[in-house]
């Protein structure tokens, strides 16, 4: 199987084993809403910063704060501290510092005061040194507390250069179909509609034959393969068009190594340019009696009540799964052109955040097959390291930077999306779940869990209609018709602006039943004459 090609402070996870301290190693995530200067948050007379960007597209912030605020923190962790523990005595919360000191230590106090600090400070810090994080941060070090200074370290938001994108070029020729790909496809609806019948006997051209291949090139093994023997080779037949009439002439029962050199443009990228080995064994022969095509059958497939109808739905049909074939080459080739001109910059962090992501799709798509990661890796002979070394790390790489792209191209051009296109996309999403088998009303979790499904599709939905908006201003590009932000926005207030006139000249318009007629206007006329 290929690889399909986008905050709670912590608490003292670690300690720097180097440092004099017991240092905590924070993962350190922004507040929400932070306090502004003089509401509790660092003022610029208590705070210090120095601030580096290094190589990895990470932050360093060496933060000095007043020891004065930092004493205010230790003082609330001391109270912390005594309201959890037991100090004989003293009740809760009541003991003084120094005996909070005696019988905790001031390390303890240290550590609590550091975390009150972060919480409390954290994003303003961030805000003050104008940094914009691509992920959580981290406290590495505390450097000193005689003055309390501090040791950050944030990845930053990813960026991306497009260079000069506008004066790239690339012709968008798709062309539809020829008149023998939509007889192939009615062919393939009469053999969905067709009889069979299991025989014993050699496969001949026309059966549905089942077949075990086993390979030592993993992608090529099947268990239960099924497939037809065509009169006419398929370019999109597995594993290559003609292997089906290789199996012409063997019989249930029979082995037979069949040898195929893949190009170098073959779509599996694990077998470009590879010569492989494949014994092929039959499992069953079934004879096909396939139905006539007449307006009976395209009745029968509810495409129509006549066979003209059913060929016109099959041509529609066609011609967009090959407009979609050949956009998706498409933009593939245009985005891998922008990437030529382009600069990124981001953290490491981001590219394995993204392998994550490209790790849970084929985790999906395993369990659809029944199958577990686990057990994958061990039919592949690999470990999960060394896979996502050699494989999902390059496919994450590719994923990641044409995102990137694309966002840059919406943020650039300015681009939105408007409520009727995303009402549309998010109508069509669910009616494909529901096609799928989904009971909108049996979703985990009754209401709650239904308003976090609609959420969901939601978002799919404006990222999909988002990403398309993206696709089709960079073909505008390619092809030599572009428009500004500014010509896009000034052609809509046109078009607004002829729709209210229009509107406004049909309200001004006397209604027909008020409106005298022809003839009525002739008779006043004769009488006032």
């Amino acid at each position: 199987m290929e690889l399909a090609d986008t905050q709670h402070l912590g608490c003292c996870a670690a300690r720097l084993e180097s440092s004099t301290l017991s240092v905590p190693i924070l993962n350190l995530y922004p507040h929400p809403n932070p306090l502004p200067k003089g509401e509790g948050g660092i003022t610029e007379q208590k705070l210090k910063i120095e601030k580096t960007i290094e190589e990895n597209h990470e932050a360093k912030l060496v933060v000095e704060v007043e020891p004065e605020l930092m004493d205010t923190y230790k003082r609330r962790a001391a109270r912390k501290i005594s309201e959890r523990g037991k100090i004989a005595g003293f009740r809760p919360g009541k003991a003084p510092y120094h005996m909070v000191v005696l019988n905790y230590g001031e390390q303890a106090i240290v550590e609590q005061a550091v975390d009150f600090l972060i919480d409390a400070e954290y994003s303003n810090i961030l805000k003050e040194a104008d940094v914009n994080p691509g992920a959580s941060g981290r406290l590495e070090n505390i450097e000193s507390l005689d003055p309390p200074k501090f040791i950050f370290k944030v990845p930053l938001s990813p960026e991306v250069d497009l260079g000069d994108y506008h004066s790239i070029r690339m012709p968008y020729e798709w062309t539809a179909p020829a008149d023998k790909e939509v007889d192939a496809a009615m062919e393939d609806l009469r053999q969905m509609y067709a009889t069979t019948e299991t025989v014993e006997r050699e496969v001949q051209e026309g059966d549905y034959v089942q077949v075990d291949v086993d390979s030592e090139t993993e992608e090529l093994k099947r268990a239960g393969f099924a497939t037809v023997v065509r009169k006419d080779d398929r370019d999109t037949e597995w594993p290559f068009a003609g292997f089906a009439k290789q199996l012409v002439g063997m019989k249930p029962g029979d082995t037979k190594t069949i040898k195929h050199d893949f190009p170098a443009d073959y779509d599996l990228e694990a077998l470009q340019g590879k010569s492989a080995e494949m014994n092929v064994t039959v499992k069953t022969v079934r004879s096909m009696t396939l139905p006539e095509l007449d307006d009976e059958f395209a009745k029968t497939v509810g495409a129509g009540e006549t066979l003209a109808e059913l060929r016109e739905s099959v041509t529609k049909d066609v011609e967009a799964r090959s407009q979609a074939d050949y956009d998706d080459k498409y933009f593939v080739d245009l985005i891998e052109k922008i990437k030529e001109g382009a600069t990124f910059k981001y953290h490491q962090h981001s590219l394995e955040h993204e392998g994550e992501h490209v790790l849970e799709d084929l985790t999906n798509r395993l369990s659809q097959q029944g199958m577990d990661l686990d057990t994958y890796f061990k039919l592949r002979e690999t470990t999960r390291e060394k896979f996502t070394e050699d494989e999902v790390k390059p496919v994450a790489k590719k994923r990641f930077e044409r995102s990137l792209i694309l966002d840059e191209i919406v943020r650039k051009e300015e681009l939105e999306v408007d409520n009727e296109a995303l009402d549309n996309e998010f109508n069509q999403t669910l009616n494909a779940l529901a096609m799928q088998g989904m009971d909108f009303t049996k979703v985990r979790g009754g209401k709650k869990g239904q308003q976090q499904l609609a959420q969901a599709v939601a978002m799919e939905s404006a990222n999909r209609v988002m990403t398309r908006r993206a696709l089709e201003m960079l073909k505008s590009i390619a092809v030599g018709e572009y428009k500004s932000p500014e010509e896009r926005k000034a052609e809509a207030a046109s078009k607004k602006a002829e729709e209210e006139a229009k509107v406004a000249e049909a309200e001004t318009v006397v209604p027909g039943s008020e409106a005298p007629s022809a003839s009525e206007g002739s008779s006043k006329a004769e009488t006032n004459s």
